[in-house]
């Protein structure tokens, strides 16, 4: 009876949101997504759509929302990858979709899809006879996708899962439909101790404690670029609308503090030497629609800027360049090579933060914002980080040399465990 409840509000929903969702596909970020994901059999506007596993049987499906969950399935999926394994791999935003498929594209047994939306997921049934297991990532809880999973006799499972002190409330208002969504997942793989004893409340059941599946994902750079001498560098990592405008007045604070010591290094007899700065700052918005927006931005300020796509790296910056706006994906961890202190994005507004892991691997000197609440296991994960309120930013970064340089935990996690847990078949 639950089940068929669900459907009918879906279905409810859909109708009800269907012209928004029409005019939301006609913006670039939704413009694959939201047909495919809304509209699978509306052939003028998605016409591959009714694809989905068409000639294609997954004996695993693995689901992410987006970029950063479907890069921590990496480790996983080689580990799973056989000659005579399908593997579904499912997402729901543009940027996780286009990852994944520049990943897998030339990989037989893998294919790449959106999530059809709930209504849609039972006529699909038939393509899906052969599944062994439904694996979702952190807090896609799907309830039409799981039982799907569960009326074909696949197992389920929720690994990476988590609950945040903020949104924990929220849960817990609709803990009876939780409940019933739960009961079809048969293994919870969470975080921390706090999400097990959270996601319990909510009827999880078979909770192991795993830690973070980002700790099982190497650290790799795809380019080395050659460190400005003499310059500290500043990356200022997935940063959000608001956010731009505090790492730019700290960084005109610090820039100011630089001329001062250049005067009185030098002297006032060269004004070349003045106009030198000796700091650069590497700005990365975190969403790639917002790279024209922030360029504007930096038009409109007082400093000399080059997009990242228009510059060369592999010879260090002019020292006229003041920042330089990373409007290019894939890059950041290259970045981080060559950072002496990384602002991390996300926590400065109430976003949840970014993940700490990569700045930290690099030893940078590492300052967040407070609003960390969707990554508290990761910074767990870490030691020598600054959090500091959006007023603070501008005087933490004027005391860099104070701060503490960040530190990697390797994981405790134990990827052949997941991987046995995945592939051994219940009756």
């Amino acid at each position: 009876m639950a089940i068929w409840l669900y459907r009918v509000l879906c279905g409810a929903a859909w109708i009800l949101l269907a012209l928004p969702l029409l005019y939301l596909s006609t913006k670039p970020k939704y413009r694959r997504s939201i047909p495919a994901r809304f509209f699978p059999f509306v052939r003028v506007f998605t016409p591959r759509s009714s694809g989905f596993c068409k000639d294609f049987c997954p004996h695993i499906w693995l689901h992410a929302c987006s970029f950063g969950e479907i890069k921590s399935l990496e480790p996983i999926i080689q580990a799973l990858a056989t000659p005579t394994r399908n593997i579904l791999l499912t997402t729901t935003t543009q940027t996780g979709f286009d990852l994944a498929q520049s990943s897998y594209t030339s990989e037989p047994t893998i294919r790449v899809e959106f999530l059809p939306f709930e209504i849609f997921l039972p006529f699909y049934a038939r393509r899906l006879k052969q599944l062994q297991a439904l694996v979702v990532t952190e807090a896609e809880l799907w309830l039409e996708l799981f039982h799907t999973a569960k009326a074909l006799g696949a197992q389920t499972l929720l690994i990476n899962a988590r609950i945040s002190t903020r949104s924990y409330p929220k849960y817990r208002r609709f803990r009876a439909f939780y409940r019933v969504l739960f009961s079809y997942i048969d293994r919870v793989f969470a975080q921390t101790q706090a999400d097990t004893d959270r996601l319990s409340t909510l009827g999880a059941r078979n909770i192991h404690i795993f830690g973070n599946l980002k700790l099982l994902s190497p650290i790799h750079i795809s380019h080395t670029y050659p460190k400005p001498k003499n310059r500290l560098v500043i990356v200022a990592a997935s940063t959000h609308r608001g956010e731009e405008e505090l790492v730019l007045q700290a960084f005109s604070a610090l820039k100011k503090v630089d001329s001062s010591k250049m005067d009185s290094a030098c002297g006032l007899e060269s004004p070349k030497t003045q106009k030198m700065d000796s700091s650069l700052l590497i700005l990365a918005p975190r969403h790639p629609e917002r790279f024209d927006e922030v360029s504007t931005l930096l038009e409109s300020s007082d400093f000399s800027f080059t997009r990242f796509s228009q510059s060369d790296l592999t010879h260090c910056p002019p020292s006229d360049i003041q920042v330089i706006l990373l409007d290019t994906l894939g890059e950041l961890n290259n970045c981080y090579v060559i950072a002496d202190i990384v602002i991390l994005g996300g926590a400065f507004v109430p976003a949840g933060g970014h993940n700490p892991l990569e700045p930290a691997f690099f030893g940078t000197k590492l300052i967040s914002g407070e609003a960390i609440f969707n990554q508290e296991a990761l910074f767990a994960c870490i030691d020598g980080y600054t959090l500091c309120k959006p007023s603070e930013l501008e005087s933490t970064l004027l005391a860099h040399q104070s701060l503490p340089h960040s530190s990697y935990k390797h994981a405790q996690a134990s990827l052949s465990t997941l991987i046995q847990a995945i592939t051994t078949h219940k009756d």
